[in-house]
């Protein structure tokens, strides 16, 4: 049981190679599910945001904690996936959060800038010129979001266990080489390293639950224990709103307790109108 990710510029051929090892190792193969997962949780038509993710990172900021709440929505959809191993995943930012899982096998696909502008122009049917700068352009912005959302680049090795170069090697020379990676076990999982994912799993989803009044919240576990700090809004300052998320919590993800690092905090922006009344 392994998972790999696959990393992937436009037309790189990283699609073509994910799918037909998914099909030869007879794993699942996910890409644009989780988009749809998270873009329904982010209240954005899948085509805008799909749009977003090849165009400034800043698009997020447009909505209130845009970039930490799509960070903890995406976060919680991969997780939910790929914990189930046996998976191909090619698409934004799998190896980001798959680093330290070592039934990882963590792959960069790459191929020539030219033979990617024929692509371009044979599915567009635009000129040369356009092709190359749009290729261009798409892959700085999906550097920009790397860097903006994750402070990490794609293009770094360190992120990868193999970095493939589609030109000598055909897609099938590239497929065959990752099947027999597989094959040889050196990514087989263990019970540590699919407990390290399983938790992963759980403290996303807990934040995804959180996100949208703690935004920055922190979520830690141990033991069966979630601790949440760098709380806001109504999680921060109501005694109610917290028993209840405990509550919850505990229900829904079998937990021994939730915590909370620091006491309820009363809203500065709360006025009490009997303040220093003089009432006999």
């Amino acid at each position: 049981m392994a998972i790999i990710t696959i990393s992937r510029g436009s037309y790189s051929r990283g699609k073509e190679v994910a799918e037909s090892l998914a099909q030869r190792l007879g794993y699942e193969c996910i890409s644009r599910d989780i988009l749809l997962e998270a873009s329904t949780t982010f209240n954005i038509p899948e085509i805008r945001l799909i749009k977003a993710l090849h165009d400034a990172p800043s698009v997020l900021e447009r909505f209130i904690h845009g970039k930490e709440r799509f960070i903890s929505y995406f976060c919680s959809s991969f997780y939910n996936h790929v914990v189930k191993d046996n998976v191909v995943y090619h698409g934004l930012a799998g190896h980001f959060f798959l680093q330290n899982i070592s039934h990882v096998l963590k792959v960069r696909i790459i191929a020539n800038l030219e033979d990617r502008v024929q692509e371009e122009i044979k599915r567009e049917n635009c000129s040369a010129d356009k092709a190359r700068y749009s290729l261009k352009k798409d892959d700085e912005e999906r550097r920009k979001w790397g860097m903006h959302l994750y402070g990490k680049d794609t293009e770094c090795c360190s992120l990868y266990d193999m970095i493939l170069h589609i030109d000598v090697l055909s897609v099938n020379d590239v497929v065959g080489i990752l099947e027999k990676t597989i094959k040889k076990n050196k990514f087989k999982a263990t019970v540590e390293s699919k407990g390290k994912l399983k938790t992963r799993t759980l403290l996303a989803n807990i934040h995804a639950e959180i996100v949208d009044t703690s935004p920055r919240a922190s979520v830690e576990f141990d033991d069966g224990i979630i601790s949440l700090g760098n709380l806001e809004g109504p999680l921060k300052s109501d005694k109610n709103t917290r028993q209840n998320t405990v509550n919850s919590l505990i229900k829904t993800y079998g937990l021994k307790d939730v915590i909370f690092k620091k006491p309820v905090t009363a809203r500065r922006d709360h006025i009490n109108p009997f303040y220093n009344l003089d009432i006999d």
